[in-house]
């Protein structure tokens, strides 16, 4: 490459995390990071890269946009026919992980997923633009397609379907809810001695424990 990637890098001054700072639940400081994110006009707060698990045991990721959090639960939305749809199905256990550049900010979680009730999907989805509701309707996410031309037809062919009407959210199309179970505050600081605490869920206590981990 005519880039050097060994000589970019870049010296982390915008903050620090103080132990004594940390909350008891860690939601309280994911709320009040994603506060500052949107405050903060970082590009695509919500965006969020998703994490699971293949049948032969090897990673897969990609990025969603968190829609909710609410008792305690991340919550977004997809095709549950697409691949990480299928991942989920098989292995429910996923990783979530939100990096705000400008903030020399991340959150890495990791948890269960599983479906939201059909009635709340049912009511996001009537929420979503008339566009995206069509294309979720007629968009095989994951699977190889002959061109652009096609999906863009059948978009065409479905919207004239709905014209006057509510469109309907289709059987494949909906909200996974991941409860945490370990979550981790990154705050970047200089000489790349970073800021890292992690919290872990005590199953039998059902409390949250916190400590520092090296950079």
């Amino acid at each position: 490459m005519k880039i050097d990637l060994a000589n970019i890098r870049q010296e982390y001054t915008k903050g620090g995390l103080k132990e004594n700072d940390l909350p008891l639940d860690p939601l309280t400081l994911f709320e009040k990071w994603l506060n500052e994110a949107v405050e903060a006009k970082v590009e695509e707060p919500t965006a969020v890269i998703v994490g699971t698990v293949t049948p032969e045991g090897t990673p897969s990721t990609r990025t969603v946009l968190l829609k909710a959090l609410r008792e305690g639960k991340f919550v977004f939305y997809t095709n549950y026919e697409s691949r990480k749809g299928s991942h989920l199905a098989q292995n429910p256990h996923i990783s979530l992980s939100f990096v705000w550049h400008e903030l020399e900010r991340q959150i890495h979680i990791e948890g269960v997923a599983c479906k939201v009730k059909p009635e709340e999907s049912d009511a996001y989805f009537k929420t979503r633009p008339y566009k995206s509701r069509v294309g979720a309707r007629i968009s095989p996410q994951s699977r190889p397609i002959n061109s652009r031309v096609e999906i863009m037809r059948q978009f065409v062919t479905e919207a004239a379907r709905w014209i006057g009407r509510e469109v309907e959210r289709p059987s494949n199309w909906g909200g996974y809810e991941v409860t945490p179970t370990r979550i981790e505050f990154w705050q970047g600081r200089p000489s790349r001695l970073h800021d890292r605490f992690l919290y872990t869920l005590q199953e039998n206590e059902n409390i949250w424990q916190h400590r520092r981990l090296a950079p």
